[in-house]
């Protein structure tokens, strides 16, 4: 019997993109548990709290067979461990992404050298896409309905409006 493979697709998801979840749902048919897990970062806090992020995701991924959402801080490995996963899920949108990714990769290896990193390219329709440049476009009452599922995009209008 084939164990079960269970991979971590870690992030800020500030918010979650079309882009995300083409990798997710793509993860989704290799791996047979996909934890995507929200960075809880203190030195750089997100226009979304890590549970709005976490409700945003939720509702995005409700479709995909396989998929937990989840929160961490610390370190990625010792976050990998916790869940018995051995693999982490990173997307590649150019060239410039690799080399971070790449000295990441390298640095959870020498800290786990169990736990693999498995690259994913983009597909080409969102390599340009970043949740920052959502977060851009949206705060100047932009179209993102192509970039972001309609449930992120009224909750980008509401958070906007908001801080006006």
């Amino acid at each position: 019997m084939t164990p079960m493979r269970t991979a971590i697709y870690p992030g800020s998801f500030d918010p979650v993109t079309y882009g995300h979840l083409d990798l997710i749902e793509r993860a989704t048919r290799i791996f047979d548990r996909v934890i995507v897990a929200v960075l809880r970062n203190t030195d750089k806090p997100g226009l979304f709290s890590i549970e709005e992020r976490m409700g945003l995701l939720r509702e995005a991924c409700q479709s995909f067979a396989g998929v937990e959402i989840d929160a961490f801080d610390g370190l990625l490995v010792d976050y990998v461990r916790s869940k018995g996963a051995d693999v982490v899920v990173r997307g590649l949108r150019a060239v410039s992404d690799f080399e971070h990714e790449l000295q990441m990769a390298l640095m959870n290896r020498t800290m786990a050298p169990e736990v693999e990193t498995f690259f994913m390219m983009t597909s080409a329709g969102y390599s340009f896409l970043s949740s920052s440049l959502v977060r851009e476009i949206a705060s100047f009452g932009g179209p993102v309905h192509d970039l972001v599922p309609p449930h992120v995009e009224v909750a980008l209008r509401r958070k906007f409006q908001s801080s006006l």
